[in-house]
């Protein structure tokens, strides 16, 4: 196996919630809308043309997230039973990220020392999205 990525669903927001990411990451985006869809479809409709069909969202080699738009008339469960975990290597790193992140959401739990992490947190993005951060490996049990 190569990796795993994490594949967000939005409705509607999803160009905007990948360009935050975009910037709290400092990462390459790609996002193919579905106006510009090869071939002649339905996903070419006014009412959709905007919404986005696929985004990959990189940094080098790295994949950090996917993401796409539901098409108009599908359900979104926001949340879905998951949170996003982020492993980061330096203090500076989780920081960082988890401050970027945090803009306009909501800290559930504050960056702190944990007995498995000398740096643990965790938020609510302002899509909706839970994001869980760890600085290095967690302790084994």
């Amino acid at each position: 196996m190569k990796e795993v990525v994490t594949f967000l669903n939005f409705d509607g927001d999803c160009r905007q919630a990948m360009e935050f990411y975009k910037k709290c990451f400092d990462g390459e985006l790609f996002l193919l809308p579905y106006g510009e869809a090869p071939g002649d479809t339905a996903w070419k409709a006014n009412e959709v043309k905007d919404r986005i069909l696929h985004s990959t969202l990189t940094k080098g080699s790295l994949t950090i997230l996917m993401a796409a738009d539901v098409m108009p008339g599908e359900t979104l469960e926001h949340r879905g039973g998951f949170d996003v975990a982020v492993q980061c290597e330096t203090a500076e790193e989780i920081d960082a990220l988890f401050n970027a992140l945090a803009e306009a959401g909501k800290v559930t739990v504050p960056l702190q020392k944990t007995f498995w992490s000398p740096r643990f947190g965790m938020l609510t993005d302002r899509f909706g999205i839970h994001w869980m951060f760890n600085l290095g490996q967690p302790v084994q049990a």
